[in-house]
């Protein structure tokens, strides 16, 4: 066992865990997030991505002890209280979701997208950034919409600050 500190969602916690637990076996079985999903347990689907010091990984590739010290934020510490973060509100507007399981990865990863491009984001690059996420209802179409118009939602958003 071993003491693992880091900040997740903003709070600084402090969970004993088992040397092999993975990053997302903390978060959901010790701190109870569970937004951040097990979709495949290969790192194949990209359900569980979280952003580990502002960039998004897949959290059932990391061991919970490499990412001490580090700031995680998962798809629960995106939101502003009642207000959603423009992404989740982009994904609500243009139906990006259909059953919801792929949804919080998808999310986390568009934002280090939009984040890494600077928002000059066109559709092929969406759709070829995406490759790590699988979604097996939408086809995509509403998803790539989604974060096309939310990219435009972040500038607004970022220059009002």
């Amino acid at each position: 066992m071993s003491t693992v500190k880091l900040t997740v969602n903003g709070k600084a916690v402090s969970v004993d865990v088992e040397d092999r637990t993975l990053l997302v076996h903390l978060l959901r079985d010790h701190l109870n997030l569970t937004g951040t999903h097990v979709g495949c347990d290969t790192s194949q689907c990209g359900a569980c991505v979280v952003h580990i010091d502002g960039q998004a990984v897949k959290s059932c590739t990391v061991l919970a002890g490499q990412a001490a010290g580090s700031s995680i934020t998962t798809i629960e510490g995106i939101a502003k209280g009642d207000e959603l973060h423009p992404m989740q509100a982009a994904f609500r507007d243009n139906h990006g979701l259909q059953c919801g399981y792929c949804t919080p990865g998808m999310i986390m990863s568009a934002i280090d997208i939009v984040h890494r491009h600077r928002g000059q984001l066109d559709e092929a690059t969406v759709r070829h950034e995406l490759e790590g996420n699988i979604c097996r209802c939408t086809g995509y179409h509403n998803i790539v919409k989604a974060v096309l118009d939310a990219a435009g939602r972040m500038k607004v958003s970022q220059a009002a600050e």
